[in-house]
C-alpha cells in the first residue's frame, strides 16, 4: 500500500500546482514541502531526543522480501538536512524564477515547482526506508524529478547534454544499487540495510566486492571520484536554487547509503573492516585534492562550486575512513572524532554550500554571467549578498569562529589522536597531510572567488549597472546562514546532538559518555568564538571613537606608478591560480576563446581570452556513452524502412520469441 499512496500523493500534488495560478505556483509548493519537511523535522528532533526509532511503513512482502520505513538516529540527522535545504530552495526559487515567468508556458513553471516538492519527499523517503524495493523506488524518483530540474532551460544545448549526462550517470550507479541489494537478499534472505550485517558475517568473503558495488552505486550519486564527472556539468547548466539543492542536499543521499553500508560493517567486527577503512580514506583524500584542485583552476562561479562540492564529499569520506580504522582498532575516541566529524560536515557542507549557490543565482541574475573575468566590484553594488556570500567563503574555508572549523577540528583531533595512539601511523600521517592541503586549495579557491566577483572594479556594465536582489531570496540566505552560525557559536550543542546520530556507528558508548570526551575542546572553541566577535566589536567602537569629529577624505588607491589605471590592471580568475596550472597541466584539457597576447608584440592591442579548465575524466566516461549512443541509433536506423509487412513481421519475431522462451522456461 506505500506504493499506492505514494503514487496517489504524487498525483494530489501534481494537480494541486498546476492548477493555481502562475503567480501562485511558488507559494503553493512552498506549502506542500513545508508540510512534510517540519512534520518530518518534528519527528527527527524527537527521535534524536529520545534515542528511540519511530515506524512509519511497513510492507509485507515485495520483490526483495519485507520493506518498511522508519527514523532512527542516522536518518533524523538526515531529515533535518532535507527539511531546511529543501524549505529555502523553494523560497529562493520564488524570487529567481521571477524574470523567468514571461518567457516560460505554466505548464513548464508547474513541471519545475512539481518536480522540486517530488524530489523533496523522494530523499526524504531515501533516508527513512529500511532498505529494498521501497529504497530503490524514492532513489529513482529523486533521480527522475532531478534530471527535469535539470531541464528548466532545456532550450540550450549545454543544459541538454548535462542533464542526459546525469541521467546515464545515475542509472549507472542504480544498476549498480540493485545488484548489491539483489546480492544481499540472494545471501541473507531479505535485501535491506538491516540484512546486510547478517549477510557480512555468515559470508566475510562478501564483504569487500558487496562494500565496493555499494560504493560505487552511492557515490555516483555522491560525486565520488572518478565517478564525479556529472556534478561539474549538471550543476552551472541547473538554475541555481536546483543546484544549491543537489549540492548541498541530494549528494548527500550518496553519503548516507555510503554511512548505512559502513555501520553495518563495523557492527560485524570482522577483520575486512581495517581494510574498508584504507578504501575509504584512501577514496576521501583522492576525491579532495581532486576536487579541490580542479576549483582551484575554474573561472566560473558555478563550475567552482560543483568542484567544491567535490572536494567536501571527499573530506567527508576521509573522516569517515578515519572514523572506521578507529572502530577496526577498539579506539573509541579516534572512532568518534571521525565519524562525528563526518555527520557535522555533512550538515556544515549544506549549509554553506546552500548559501554559496544562491549567493551565485543572485550573480547570474543580475549580471547575465558567472565568468570570473567579466565579474568584479559586485560589493559596492550588491551589499547584502556580498555580506552573505563572505559568511558563506569564510565557512567553507573552515575560518572560526563558523561552523566549517568546527567539523574539521574534529577530524583533526581524530587523525591526531589516532597517531598518539600508535594506531594506524601512516595512514593518519598521509590523511593529516592532505587534509591541511585541500585546507590550503580551499582558502586559495574562494580567495580568488571573493576577490575577482565582488572586490576590484566592474569590468563591464551590466556588473555596474547591478542592484540587489529581491527580499525572498535574501530570506533563503539567510536561512543557511542562520545554521552556519549556530554550530559555530554552539559547537557543544551541535556536536551533541551529532553524536546521537553517531549512535549507528558507536552503539556501546552512550551519547553522555561522547558528549563528555568531546567537551573540552569544544567549550574551548566556543570559548574562542565569543572572545573573536568580542575583539572585533571592540575595534570597531575604537575605531569609530578614534574617527569622531575628523574629516575623512577618499582618494583613488596608489598605481603603482601607473598615471591612468584600467580596469584591466586588476587580477583575473586565470591569472590568480596561474601558479597552480603548471601542476595540475597533466590531468586537466583546456579550452580557450580568442587570442593572447603574442610574444612579439611590444605595443599589444586589445585581447580578449577565455580559458576553460576541465579534467580528462569527464572525456573519459563521456566518450563512451555518446559513441553507444550513436551505434544503437545506427543500428535502430535500419530497422526503420516504412513498409508495414516489415514492421508486422517484428510483431510476429517478438511473440515467437516470447512462445520459445516460454517453452524453454526461461521466462514465466
Amino acid at each position: 500500500m506505500f506504493f499506492i499512496y505514494s503514487l496517489l500523493a504524487l498525483a494530489v500534488v501534481t494537480a494541486l500546482i498546476f492548477a493555481v495560478p502562475l503567480r501562485a505556483k511558488a507559494w503553493t509548493t512552498l506549502a506542500v514541502m513545508a508540510v512534510g519537511a517540519f512534520g518530518s523535522a518534528a519527528d527527527a528532533v524527537r527521535v534524536l531526543a529520545e534515542g528511540v526509532p519511530m515506524r512509519l511503513w511497513t510492507v509485507p512482502g515485495t520483490l526483495f522480501g519485507g520493506d518498511g520505513g522508519r527514523i532512527d538516529a542516522l536518518s533524523a540527522w538526515f531529515v533535518l538536512l532535507i527539511a531546511l535545504g529543501s524549505v529555502a530552495s523553494v523560497l529562493y526559487a520564488r524570487g529567481y524564477l521571477e524574470h523567468t515567468l514571461r518567457e516560460k508556458s505554466p505548464a513548464h513553471v508547474s513541471l519545475h515547482y512539481t518536480s522540486l516538492a517530488v524530489m523533496c519527499y523522494a530523499m526524504l523517503g531515501v533516508v527513512t526506508s529500511e532498505g529494498g524495493y521501497s529504497f530503490l523506488f524514492c532513489w529513482e524518483l529523486m533521480t527522475v524529478a532531478s534530471f527535469l530540474l535539470i531541464l528548466y532551460d532545456a532550450e540550450r544545448r549545454e543544459v541538454r547534454r548535462a542533464a542526459l549526462s546525469y541521467l546515464i550517470m545515475m542509472h549507472i550507479g542504480f544498476v549498480l544499487l540493485v545488484i548489491g541489494f539483489v546480492s544481499v537478499q540472494t545471501l541473507a534472505g531479505e535485501g535491506s540495510f538491516a540484512a546486510l550485517e547478517r549477510c557480512f558475517a555468515a559470508d566475510s568473503g562478501t564483504v569487500l566486492p558487496l562494500l565496493l558495488v555499494f560504493m560505487a552505486g552511492f557515490g555516483m550519486k555522491a560525486g565520488l571520484f572518478p565517478l564525479h564527472v556529472w556534478l561539474p556539468e549538471a550543476h552551472p547548466a541547473a538554475p541555481s536554487h536546483v543546484s544549491a539543492l543537489m549540492s548541498g542536499v541530494m549528494i548527500k543521499t550518496g553519503v548516507y547509503g555510503i554511512l548505512r553500508i559502513t555501520g553495518a560493517l563495523a557492527a560485524t567486527g570482522l577483520p575486512e573492516l581495517r581494510t574498508a577503512g584504507y578504501i575509504l580514506l584512501g577514496a576521501g583524500i583522492v576525491t579532495g585534492l581532486w576536487g579541490v584542485t580542479m576549483a582551484a583552476l575554474q573561472n566560473d562561479v558555478k563550475r567552482l562550486l560543483a568542484y567544491s562540492s567535490i572536494e567536501n564529499i571527499g573530506v567527508i569520506l576521509l573522516a569517515l575512513g578515519v572514523a572506521t580504522l578507529g572502530r577496526a582498532q577498539g579506539n573509541h575516541l579516534v572512532a568518534l572524532c571521525g565519524i562525528t566529524g563526518a555527520l557535522l560536515h555533512t550538515l556544515n557542507h549544506s549549509f554553506f554550500k546552500s548559501l554559496l549557490f544562491f549567493g551565485a543565482g543572485n550573480v547570474l541574475s543580475q549580471t547575465h554571467t558567472t565568468s570570473l573575468d567579466a565579474l568584479g566590484g559586485l560589493g559596492r553594488h550588491m551589499p547584502l549578498t556580498a555580506t552573505l556570500f563572505l559568511f558563506g567563503t569564510a565557512a567553507i574555508c573552515a575560518l572560526p569562529p563558523l561552523n566549517g572549523f568546527v567539523s574539521e577540528l574534529l577530524i583533526y583531533l581524530g587523525l591526531f589522536k589516532d597517531i598518539a595512539a600508535d594506531g594506524n601511523t601512516l595512514a593518519s600521517a598521509a590523511g593529516l597531510a592532505a587534509l591541511a592541503l585541500i585546507g590550503g586549495l580551499v582558502v586559495m579557491a574562494f580567495t580568488k572567488l571573493y576577490g575577482t566577483v565582488f572586490l576590484g572594479s566592474p569590468r563591464s556594465h551590466e556588473v555596474a549597472e547591478a542592484s540587489e536582489v529581491d527580499n525572498c531570496r535574501i530570506v533563503a540566505m539567510a536561512l543557511p546562514l542562520a545554521g552556519i552560525l549556530a554550530v559555530g557559536f554552539f559547537p557543544r550543542t551541535a556536536v551533541a546532538v551529532a553524536t546521537r546520530a553517531a549512535s549507528f556507528f558507536l552503539p556501546q558508548l552512550p551519547a553522555e559518555a561522547a558528549d563528555f570526551l568531546l567537551a573540552a575542546p569544544l567549550e574551548a572553541v566556543g570559548r574562542t568564538a565569543w572572545l573573536l566577535v568580542a575583539v572585533v566589536g571592540a575595534i570597531a567602537w575604537l575605531r569609530r571613537r578614534a574617527l569622531r569629529g575628523r574629516d575623512l577624505r577618499q582618494g583613488p588607491t596608489w598605481g603603482c606608478g601607473f598615471t591612468a589605471p584600467n580596469i584591466r590592471m586588476q587580477y583575473t580568475g586565470e591569472s590568480f591560480s596561474e601558479g597552480l596550472q603548471s601542476v595540475a597541466a597533466s590531468f586537466t584539457q583546456n579550452s580557450g576563446e580568442g587570442s593572447p597576447v603574442g610574444k612579439g608584440e611590444i605595443f599589444p592591442a586589445a585581447h580578449g581570452f577565455d580559458v576553460r579548465h576541465k579534467d580528462r575524466l569527464d572525456k573519459l566516461f563521456a566518450a563512451w556513452w555518446v559513441e553507444l549512443l550513436r551505434l544503437i541509433n545506427q543500428r535502430v536506423m535500419r530497422l526503420r524502412t516504412g513498409k508495414i509487412n516489415h514492421y508486422v513481421l517484428f510483431a510476429l519475431a517478438f511473440l515467437a520469441l516470447v512462445l520459445l522462451l516460454s517453452i524453454t522456461n526461461l521466462i514465466r
